[in-house]
């Protein structure tokens, strides 16, 4: 295992140069089984055929909801709205004070509600005496703040993929965020694999990469590899936050 006093002596390119390596050595642990291509194609064709069905749902509803209609529980409906409203705001706040990782899904579902909460006060207040306030309300109010909450998360997916790609030695501007692929995440893996749990949340022994004995001789072997000036070679070994001035590069992260 190199020491830390060693690693100290790398210059911050070949810390970077490491820590790639170090990246694509767990990636290709973690490599994904061939054969997983029909069950992404089935995955997709669902996601296909609920958009059509969705699609021909809406025209049924079009064509045979009558235009006015009188409401059952109207009261309960729009109090249990804007509690749903108060949560997420209150959780919003307690995660951006506590600097929660959180954050850009409470955003994401703040800014949701939001919209929803415009689009049925002004539809629902259409061609009645309150449907002024309602569209003022939209428009200076609750529109503004969703649009507000979905530049944070935007930006918050930014910062956490420009991270990333710092930690694993990519250079160069963060992409666009539709062009940024998921987390940990490959072509070839199956869409169901997208929801399991993360390595490092696995218990000891279910198969997590590296682990039994073909595990061990690797890391043993990565351990004896020596590293020459100016060059970096797969390590096994665990970076501290204060590893080098100024580097704050973690392989935990």
């Amino acid at each position: 295992m190199i020491s830390e006093d060693r690693l100290r002596g790398l210059s911050p390119s070949e810390r970077r140069d490491l820590l790639c390596a170090l990246v694509r050595l767990e990636d290709a642990e973690a490599a994904p089984a061939p054969g997983r291509g029909r069950a992404r194609a089935v995955w997709l064709a669902v996601t296909v055929a609920s958009c059509a069905c969705l699609a021909v749902w809406i025209a049924v509803l079009a064509l045979t909801l009558p235009r006015y209609y009188r409401s059952g529980d109207w009261r309960g409906a729009w109090v249990g709205f804007d509690f749903a409203l108060l949560v997420a705001f209150s959780v919003t706040g307690w995660a951006a004070w506590r600097r929660r990782q959180l954050l850009i899904v409470c955003l994401i579902v703040l800014a949701t509600l939001l919209c929803c909460d415009a689009w049925f006060d002004v539809v629902l207040n259409t061609h009645t005496h309150n449907f002024i306030y309602s569209f003022l309300s939209a428009v200076l109010i609750e529109l503004p703040l969703a649009a507000t909450a979905i530049i944070g998360a935007r930006r918050l997916l930014r910062q956490t993929s420009g991270r990333i790609r710092l930690l694993e030695g990519i250079r160069g501007p963060v992409p666009r965020l539709r062009n940024i692929s998921l987390v940990g995440a490959d072509s070839a893996d199956r869409l169901a694999d997208l929801f399991r749990h993360p390595a490092g949340d696995r218990p000891a022994g279910s198969g997590k990469p590296g682990s039994g004995a073909n595990g061990a001789a690797a890391k043993g072997s990565v351990a004896n590899a020596s590293v020459a000036p100016g060059s970096a070679a797969p390590v096994s070994g665990t970076f501290r936050s204060g590893s080098a001035p100024g580097d704050r590069s973690a392989a935990s992260r």
